[in-house]
């Protein structure tokens, strides 16, 4: 068993593929990372412009008489 490992680990040709399997995963790895960091930037993004228009709507709300309001919010209303 020591015989075999010593030679893989002695031989340059495997000890090269080896290290390019290593570097391969690596890689790999770092590409699966940035694009979770990039899918997490992009529904960040969503999520703020989805609470910038909810702000909008709301203060459009409380800006409207009670009357108007009521008005306005029955077409969102399920009947």
């Amino acid at each position: 068993m020591s015989a075999l490992l010593s030679f893989l680990f002695a031989n340059p040709t495997i000890a090269g593929i080896g290290a390019a399997v290593i570097a391969a995963l690596g890689w790999g790895f770092r590409q699966r990372l940035a694009g979770l960091r990039a899918e997490r930037a992009r529904q960040a993004a969503t999520e703020a412009a989805a609470r910038d228009i909810a702000n909008q709507v709301q203060n459009d709300i409380g800006a409207l008489p009670a009357d108007a309001a009521r008005k306005e919010l029955t077409s969102w209303s399920r009947d």
